[in-house]
């Protein structure tokens, strides 16, 4: 059975929509742009809803509270063999001059009994969502329009 990761899309707009996107942390994504972003998401942990663990995972990975609001649904997506993610996407802003990512251990290289610490994320930054769809991996990308979908839907029953 895929593992489930739930996470936080964020957005904004200024005046156009800006989605908030990561890089990936760790040797493996080191010099790597395009298809080396993400939106900050990660496992659900047992006893825990996927709505909590989105939250705790948003917070984890950039060190920034998830700002407060109301969470639009936009589904889970098979992103490869072993896992599914489901997002929520939140308008709001946060301060990234305050982005302290969470750490993980990773051995590094494979199979050489050597761990390192390295970053969950190592940048967020503000993105459109051409642009946006161009950095995230390619398994995320389909969030983008589900997205852009869901506001022009909003903003023409409004």
């Amino acid at each position: 059975m895929p593992a489930l990761s739930a996470g936080i899309l964020l957005f904004r707009r200024d005046p156009e929509l800006q989605l908030l996107v990561a890089h990936m942390g760790g040797p493996f994504w080191t010099g790597r742009h395009e298809g080396a972003w993400s939106f900050p998401k990660g496992g659900v942990e047992a006893g825990e809803t996927v709505v909590d663990a989105a939250l705790r995972e948003f917070r984890e990975e950039t060190g920034l509270p998830a700002p407060a609001g109301p969470l639009l649904d936009l589904g889970e997506l098979r992103t490869n063999s072993t896992k599914i993610v489901h997002l929520w996407a939140l308008e709001g802003e946060v301060p990234l001059e305050e982005f302290a990512p969470g750490t993980f251990d990773l051995e590094w290289p494979p199979h050489s009994g050597r761990f390192r610490v390295v970053p969950e994320m190592d940048d967020v930054r503000w993105a459109a969502p051409d642009e946006a769809e161009r950095l995230l991996t390619k398994g995320q990308r389909p969030f983008v329009n589900r997205l852009v979908e869901l506001l022009g839907s909003d903003e023409t029953s409004a």
